[in-house]
C-alpha cells in the first residue's frame, strides 16, 4: 500500500519537475512519460527498465560526485557508465543549460573510425564544433596519426580539429585528461569505455570514463565500446 502510494506521489513530484524545465527553457513540451520504479538500486531498475524499451536512445543521469568507498563500491552514475548498453549523459550537480556548440572526443584510437561515426552522428544535427583529443605515448609516429586523422575526416566528410598532447610526462593520464579538457572547454565530452573487464581488472585500473564522469564540470556522454 505505501509503495503504491509513494509511486503516485513521485509521479506528481516528477511531472511538477519536467514541466518547470520546459518552462524555465522556453521548450515546447514533447512526448514524454514520468514513472516511479523500485528496485534494488537505481541503477538496475533504469538499466532493466531500458532492457524492456528498446526505443530509449539514451539515459541522463545528474552526478555529484563520490567519496573512495563509493566510488570502490560503485554509484548509481559510474555503474551506469560502466555497465549499460544505453548511452549515458551524465550531468554535473552545478551545470547550468547551454546550447552544445563543441564536441570533444577523447580517444585511445582504438576502433576510432567507427566510433567516429557516432560521435558524427551526433553533431552533425546540432552543427557543433567537434574537436578529438588523443593523449600520446613515445612510441607514437605523429605525422601519421595526423595523416589518419585527414582521411576519416574526408571519409566522414566533417571538419575535425585534432589535439594530440604529449600523455609521458610524470603526471597521470587520467590528470593530463582532466587537463586537456579544462582547457579546450567543450559543451559535451564524447567517451567510450570497456565494458568486458572483470572486478578485479576494474578495481587495479577504474574506467577513465567513469573517473572523469565524477570531477568534470562539463556533461559527459559515454557509449559502449564493444
Amino acid at each position: 500500500m505505501h509503495v503504491a502510494k509513494d509511486a503516485v506521489y513521485y509521479n506528481k513530484k516528477l511531472e511538477l519537475f519536467i514541466r518547470a524545465i520546459y518552462t524555465s527553457t522556453k521548450t515546447k513540451p514533447g512526448k514524454y512519460v514520468c514513472l516511479a520504479s523500485y528496485g534494488l538500486s537505481a541503477d538496475i531498475a533504469i538499466m532493466d527498465y531500458c532492457r524492456k524499451h528498446p526505443e530509449i536512445g539514451f539515459i541522463c543521469i545528474a552526478t555529484r560526485g563520490a567519496g573512495k568507498i563509493e566510488k570502490l563500491l560503485g554509484t548509481n552514475t559510474g555503474n551506469l557508465t560502466t555497465r549499460s548498453s544505453v548511452p549515458v549523459i551524465t550531468v554535473p550537480k552545478n551545470y547550468r543549460i547551454k546550447p552544445i556548440k563543441h564536441i570533444l572526443y577523447a580517444t585511445d584510437l582504438r576502433n576510432y573510425q567507427e566510433e567516429l561515426k557516432k560521435v558524427i552522428a551526433l553533431a552533425r544535427p546540432l552543427s557543433a564544433q567537434l574537436s578529438v583529443l588523443y593523449l600520446s605515448k613515445q612510441e607514437d609516429d605523429l605525422n601519421d596519426l595526423t595523416s589518419m586523422n585527414n582521411q576519416v575526416k574526408e571519409k566522414l566528410q566533417y571538419n575535425i580539429k585534432l589535439f594530440i598532447k604529449d600523455s609521458s610526462a610524470a603526471s597521470s593520464l587520467l590528470k593530463s585528461l582532466r587537463k586537456q579538457i579544462d582547457k579546450i572547454k567543450p559543451s559535451l565530452i564524447v567517451m567510450f569505455t570497456d565494458q568486458h573487464r572483470n572486478f578485479f581488472q576494474k578495481l587495479i585500473s577504474p574506467s577513465k570514463t567513469e573517473q572523469i564522469s565524477f570531477g568534470t564540470k562539463f556533461p559527459l556522454l559515454s557509449y559502449n565500446k564493444y
